[in-house]
């Protein structure tokens, strides 16, 4: 499979880096990504003392709550998320992976 590649407006060839993962064990959930995102790809989601994650918000056995790719396929491989993350969460990948 061919890898995606773009033209900067500068005229340099650029390939996208989508956002695949993020490590729920580095993540403090500060929200800095979901603020630059524009595209609606990251959600917050809340963990247990487990670290397993839980649906219901309201439980009593939230710990803390991280940031997940919840829609991959709004990414454009822009990589905002990933530079301004102070606690080098991410992990993204080219189209052809």
């Amino acid at each position: 499979m061919a890898t995606l590649t773009g033209v900067t407006f500068g005229g340099k060839t650029w390939t996208p880096k989508f956002a695949q993962a993020i490590d729920k064990d580095k993540c403090i959930g500060c929200g800095r990504c979901i603020k630059v995102c524009g595209h609606n790809v990251l959600g917050l989601m809340a963990l247990n003392e487990e670290g397993e994650f839980v649906e219901d918000e309201d439980d009593e056995e939230i710990e803390r709550k991280v940031m997940t790719v919840a829609h991959p396929e709004n990414c454009i491989g822009c990589e905002a998320c990933s530079r301004i993350c102070p606690k080098n969460c991410y992990s993204h990948t080219t189209s052809d992976n």
